[in-house]
């Protein structure tokens, strides 16, 4: 069950692989950046995979372990299987970036590519054909929720009177684990989901009241997005969330740029996205915390988005 007390006990797993990441101010404003870009894999995502195989048992291991992943939740789960000394193997989308599967690679892990449907697929199934191994759900597992979850415990510890958090929505995992922790601990805590204009289905499943699917379109932002919502991460949105902030790209392009120029930090479209949104006015005033989720980005992109020139969908 998804509650604090779960994510609670999840520390100790979490804190086996991850890091406390800081809750540092962007100068000269009331917005707070909480910098997972500097866990070991360069994202959030180690959190919920160190609590999901902390918990496996042994049986299961020995399997070896399998994730379906654009590039963060493979290198968390080949980061967890090369410190457990067994195999893993990643299903990930043609659309994924070189520079996030080399790193994966370079944790010793093998990669699938197969389209976006296929892999989109691969969530529901929790399998791969031909491939024996224990199935690591990069979002919708409570395991994985509470493990994600133990960003919001740091948030309320560092600023107990935080008005309002914005964070990343790709299939709602971290977005779900950080508003439990953060509606049991401050409820009057306003929480948002952000998501890009390429790719809304959480925005646009709300505005119906049911699932709905949306025309996705590949961009520099690979870390978020996608045609639809899993029904039950839908009901945990409309539960835990105040709604979700819907972000151009130019506004992701403009977040990243002033994350770089004036905090010196360096983040994915994704990892930008939470203060596209604070920076637009759209999550209103007061003590915002931005989750930078991760920061798995290649130079020629990165130089290609800061330098607003087209940016291709992989390098």
């Amino acid at each position: 069950m998804l509650d604090l007390a779960a994510i609670r006990a999840a520390q100790p797993r979490v804190m086996e692989a991850a890091i406390r990441t800081p809750l540092l101010p962007l100068p000269d404003t009331d917005l707070l950046l909480k910098l997972e870009i500097l866990q070991p894999i360069g994202s959030f995502k180690i959190r919920g995979a160190a609590n999901l195989v902390g918990q496996l048992p042994a049986s299961e291991l020995r399997r070896g372990v399998l994730t379906a992943s654009a590039g963060n939740m493979a290198q968390a789960a080949a980061w967890c299987a090369r410190r457990l000394g067994i195999p893993c193997t990643v299903v990930a989308p043609d659309t994924a970036p070189e520079a996030k599967l080399a790193a994966v690679e370079r944790l010793g892990a093998k990669v699938i590519r197969v389209s976006f449907d296929r892999w989109w697929q691969t969530f529901s199934d929790r399998s791969y054909p031909g491939v024996e191994a224990t199935f690591l759900h990069a979002f919708n597992d409570e395991r994985v929720m509470a493990g994600n979850g133990t960003i919001g415990l740091e948030l309320l510890e560092d600023e107990p009177d935080l008005d309002a958090v914005i964070i990343p929505w790709g299939g709602g995992g971290l977005a779900a684990g950080i508003a439990t922790a953060v509606r049991a601990l401050r409820p009057q805590c306003r929480v948002y989901a952000v998501e890009v204009e390429t790719g809304a289905p959480l925005a646009a499943s709300l505005a119906a009241g049911s699932v709905a699917t949306v025309d996705y379109q590949t961009s520099f932002v690979d870390g978020i997005g996608s045609r639809t919502v899993f029904p039950n991460m839908l009901e945990l949105a409309r539960e835990l969330l105040d709604g979700s902030l819907v972000v151009s790209l130019d506004e992701v392009r403009d977040a990243m740029r002033v994350l770089v120029e004036r905090s010196h930090v360096v983040a994915e479209g994704a990892g930008a996205a939470a203060l596209a949104a604070a920076l637009s006015g759209r999550a209103g005033s007061g003590r915002i915390a931005c989750i930078v989720s991760g920061g798995s980005i290649g130079a020629v992109k990165l130089a290609e988005v800061l330098g607003d020139r087209n940016v291709p969908d992989r390098e």
